[in-house]
């Protein structure tokens, strides 16, 4: 294992360790929320478990019953949950200044790939085909690219990045917070310290050289877009940390985009792989997605 590789998975576990507190209070920055948070108890027949998700419901959903408003799905990390954006962020705070609805899913550390290894663990059918149905079906959406994005952290941040690329119907805009980018690529040989990234790792993408691995390598994904699907691409967002054990890979990908003449924002500004980072950084996501998505005009019931 090479002395990089070492060094992030170390910095990974310590940084995971860090990061079990709550979110701390937010001491006045920002005005009461009037943003509503629902927990949805979803049973997933492709996956055989319940997979609970949060949903922020925007200020005056419940008053503008003839609104529809688009989506922005938030991923978490790995060693994460679908708590995690809710409990550890002001991520409810800074939906309310916007009329989008925010869903964050569990994905448990399935990588948001359906398994190599584990045929009931399809984290990436799942979402496109049980979860974003099943938003469209509970709360008044805009069912369409133009009102959907997607965003996450670390391994979340793959998750959206991968989904931009390889279902661009369906976003109009996907974002990464610390994106884990390399994950596809690590093989056993590279993962010699146990815990969740070797398991996970190891469990989701299968051996060196898997047809899991080439399908959900976003380097070789990009490498060989065609020019008619590079036209329909979401607009990519990324940022990092420049203290972050995956920094380096975040320029290579966006050099790669860069190279493609992929439409994308690159940022990388001073910040580790915590939560100190992540909210301070999901509070742009949220205005880069109200920027990219067809935000709703509203309208008066008939009495």
């Amino acid at each position: 294992m090479s002395r990089s590789l070492r060094r992030i998975f170390t910095t990974i576990v310590i940084a995971t360790a860090c990061c079990l507190f709550t979110a701390r209070e937010s001491a006045g920055r920002y005005p009461a929320t009037r943003a509503q948070i629902q927990t949805i108890q979803f049973r997933s027949e492709l996956i055989n478990a319940t997979l609970p998700y949060n949903v922020i419901l925007p200020p005056g959903y419940q008053n503008s019953p003839l609104t529809r408003y688009p989506v922005l799905y938030l991923l978490h990390g790995l060693s994460g949950h679908y708590s995690d954006w809710a409990t550890r962020t002001h991520v409810a705070e800074y939906a309310s200044q916007y009329q989008m609805i925010v869903v964050m899913p569990e994905g448990k550390d399935g990588w948001y790939t359906d398994s190599a290894t584990r045929p009931d663990e399809r984290y990436e059918t799942y979402l496109s085909r049980e979860l974003i149905p099943d938003v469209q079906k509970r709360y008044r959406t805009l069912d369409s690219r133009f009102g959907r994005s997607i965003a996450g952290l670390s391994m979340g941040g793959y998750g959206a990045i991968k989904f931009g690329l390889k279902s661009p119907a369906a976003f109009i805009f996907a974002a990464s917070i610390s994106g884990a980018f390399g994950a596809p690529s690590w093989t056993e040989s590279d993962l010699k310290t146990p815990g969740a990234m070797r398991d996970s790792v190891l469990s989701v993408f299968g051996p060196a050289g898997s047809d899991t691995r080439k399908a959900n390598d976003i380097f070789e994904i990009v490498r060989n877009l065609s020019a008619a699907r590079m036209a329909n691409l979401p607009y990519f967002y990324l940022d990092c940390g420049t203290e972050d054990p995956f920094f380096n890979l975040n320029p290579e990908f966006a050099a790669l985009l860069r190279a493609k003449k992929i439409p994308h924002e690159y940022r990388e500004l001073p910040g580790q792989h915590g939560w100190d980072y992540w909210d301070q950084q999901v509070e742009g996501v949220l205005k880069l997605a109200a920027e990219k998505m067809r935000m709703p005009r509203r309208q008066r019931a008939k009495s």
